[in-house]
């Protein structure tokens, strides 16, 4: 399948100051949000949408992030009601017919990571169309994983590396770098940061390549009360950390 990450194979990113270059966010608990409120459970997925992933995203542009990664819907997503899935289909319909105006005004450019051929014929189009129409917009990359684990990613990757195969297996010595091009992530550095929200203190397979040197915050906000000021709580925690990468 082709990668819809929107970056050059092979770019490099490099940091220029203790601002994280790339925060990835597992968006966690909406559903409680919507239950605390006595409102339907996709009103919380709306939330999130419409006000809560704006607000992160113009707030990263004034920090100075390039990257900022949302995961919207795992492999394991599916295993909701499927009226929760419809209406998350349909949400997500809307935001890339919507939100396009959102984000060229801050200068965010659209990628997507994950496998996408599981959506509609409608959905990957409307996908597709959205990354062309922000692909000129330089100020900061918004990366959406959608249908997106990290097993089901390196699984895709080897697939791919294999059926690209153009050496002799006794010649052929792979390496870190070479690998990391089959990844969806292919051209996007690695996140400096994991945020989840909601309260769970596990990473529950994201980016499992990608986390090697990441660092973990965890809060028990739920994301739709996830704030500019909570962003910058996160950043101000991540400026204090002392990375020393294994040294």
């Amino acid at each position: 399948m082709k990668q819809y990450n929107n970056l050059p194979a092979g770019r490099q990113v490099k940091q220029s100051t203790n601002i994280p270059t790339h925060i990835a966010i597992i968006m966690d608990g909406n559903r409680r949000w919507s239950r605390q409120k006595n409102l339907s459970v996709l009103s919380g997925h709306k939330h999130a949408m419409d006000h809560t992933v704006e607000d992160i995203v113009e707030e990263a542009g004034r920090l100075g992030v390039k990257y900022v990664t949302f995961w919207a819907w795992s492999t394991e997503n599916w295993k909701r009601t499927q009226n929760e899935v419809s209406g998350v289909m349909n949400l997500l319909s809307y935001a890339i017919k919507n939100k396009i105006e959102s984000f060229n005004k801050r200068g965010a450019r659209l990628a997507v990571i994950g496998d996408i051929s599981k959506f509609s014929p409608s959905l990957q189009k409307g996908i597709k169309e959205s990354i062309d129409k922000t692909s000129h917009n330089t100020k900061i990359t918004v990366i959406f994983a959608l249908n997106y684990g990290g097993r089901d990613e390196i699984l895709r990757a080897i697939k791919k590396m294999l059926a690209n195969f153009k050496f002799q297996i006794s010649n052929f010595k792979l390496n870190e770098k070479e690998f990391s091009q089959f990844l969806d992530t292919s051209g996007i550095p690695d996140p400096d940061m994991i945020i989840r929200t909601g309260g769970e203190k596990r990473l529950s397979g994201f980016m499992l390549w990608q986390s090697e040197y990441s660092e973990l915050y965890f809060t028990d906000t739920l994301f739709p009360d996830f704030t500019k000021a909570e962003l910058q709580k996160a950043a101000d925690w991540f400026i204090s950390r002392h990375r020393r990468f294994g040294k």
